[in-house]
């Protein structure tokens, strides 16, 4: 599969949802769409959870920043 950003994945997230809520789909596509739903909301999760981490890190950096400026 190609490499999607966040966006892109849970969009074509949710495009596998609609295309799951069809009664007429036939179990082997259904399940073949369900593994790749959730492979795409894996991944939009660990791109998210890296984001979170680097605002994490630049909040700690400002902090520490401004805790070095202020005279003792």
């Amino acid at each position: 599969m190609e490499t999607l950003d966040f966006e892109s994945k849970v969009e074509a997230a949710k495009k596998i949802m609609e295309q799951l809520m069809d009664p007429e789909i036939p179990l082997e596509k259904s399940v073949k769409l369900y593994k790749e739903g959730m492979a795409l909301l894996k991944e939009a999760g660990e791109i998210l959870e890296k984001a979170k981490l680097e605002v994490e890190t630049i909040e700690k950096e400002q902090i520490e920043g401004a805790d070095e400026e202020v005279p003792v």
